[in-house]
């Protein structure tokens, strides 16, 4: 709805008329009268009337009788200034490649919209994708939706009556402390050397391994601190690189020891890089001189690189097949066995909180089954004998 008042300004009447945009919020443009402010108040009055009445907004503001799928796009234009460009670009991946391309489809509007269209949404999906994917469609279906409640555009969020799938445990693979030796050996020399290392040892994620820099390492005080990340993600049709001085949550941003074995590895590589440096001259990619992970040429070591690179390394030399994630798993399996108390893990780790730690890795603590097994045993050391 269009409303306005007039407004004295320089001694004429001006009419100031206010709309919502998409976004809900109200926006105001001001027309001027031209009228003198004496005598004239009910002339202006009449002028402010018609201008009401008959004022288009070049922005429409939504209403119910909108497409749901065309709700859903207008939606991610209103956040996309509000979220990191790595979550736009998941939001949109899965908004306009899936979410949109079946309710279009259906042709319903936003305010005819009921919890039995988006159950069946979900059951449709999970004959083509897990069930960790829907409950991803289902958190941008409920925030869109929230959003429409949020502006008086729905009563209700129809999302909230639905049941979510139930998620599959995730149980990672993981490498032993004989693997991890085979392929530190299999890795020696090679581009990814660094990048394994801190994968299995340090249990950093792709993102934070390729993201090291120069600067986060004190080799004075032996430590390394995982404050910077590189991602990639698909924008526009096209992947584009992102470098930021941010981790995934803040408990991702910690400091690490620089244990003596590593310290020198690392000094190695930086006298390395500074001899490329040399020899390489103008054609050396001065873009990236602060990042550990660089070619010999220079140039950053792409995460797409990695996640490629890393299985053909076991191929080559005959290791089982694990994802470079699951170096990360590894390293929680290597701690767990030599007794490091989950809390310690979580800190190591830079999980957000304890449960992730626990419900990820608590089917690997074998340790703490042996305490409570020698427990129950010492408690019930007559009632054993008597069974014997």
């Amino acid at each position: 709805m269009v409303a306005g008042h007039l407004q004295e300004k320089n001694g004429l009447y001006y009419m100031v008329v206010s709309y919502p945009d998409v976004a809900g919020k109200r926006k105001t443009k001001w027309f001027s009268t031209g009228l003198p402010i004496k005598g004239n108040k009910k002339k202006a009055e009449k002028m402010l009337m018609d201008l009401r009445k008959e004022y288009v907004p070049k922005e429409k503001p939504l209403e119910q009788s909108i497409l749901f799928s065309d709700f859903m796009l207008q939606w991610l234009e209103i956040v996309k200034p509000t979220i990191a460009i790595t979550t736009y670009s998941s939001y949109c991946n899965m908004v306009t490649g899936v979410i949109v391309p079946y309710f279009k489809a259906k042709q319903i509007t936003l305010g005819d919209l009921r919890a039995t269209d988006i159950q069946e949404f979900y059951m449709d999906q999970l004959k083509r994708v897990s069930a960790s994917s829907v409950i991803h469609y289902h958190a941008n279906i409920h925030k869109a939706l929230k959003y429409a409640v949020k502006i008086d555009l729905i009563p209700t969020n129809p999302a909230d009556k639905v049941e979510r799938p139930k998620k599959s445990r995730f149980v990672g693979s993981f490498y032993d402390s004989e693997e991890v030796e085979r392929l530190f050996v299999a890795a020696k020399g090679t581009n990814l050397e660094i990048p394994i290392f801190l994968g299995a040892f340090y249990g950093l994620r792709r993102s934070e391994a390729l993201g090291l820099k120069w600067s986060a390492i004190d080799f004075q005080n032996n430590t390394i601190t995982i404050r910077h990340t590189v991602t990639t993600c698909l924008l526009d049709g096209k992947c584009v690189q992102v470098a930021q001085d941010t981790t995934k949550t803040k408990s991702s941003m910690r400091t690490l020891p620089l244990v003596p074995a590593f310290k020198e590895k690392l000094l190695s590589h930086k006298k390395q890089q500074e001899e490329y440096r040399r020899v390489c001259g103008r054609s050396y990619d001065k873009r990236y001189l602060d990042y550990v992970c660089v070619d010999e040429m220079g140039t950053l070591i792409s995460p797409h690189y990695l996640t490629a690179a890393f299985p053909k390394l076991l191929e080559k030399n005959n290791l089982r097949h694990i994802r470079f994630h699951d170096l990360r798993h590894s390293c929680a399996s290597l701690l767990l066995a030599n007794g490091v108390p989950m809390k310690q893990i979580q800190e190591w780790l830079g999980h957000s909180d304890f449960s992730t730690t626990a419900n990820v890795y608590a089917h690997l603590d074998y340790n703490s089954k042996l305490s409570s097994a020698d427990a129950i045993a010492n408690g019930l050391k007559g009632a054993l004998t008597a069974i014997q």
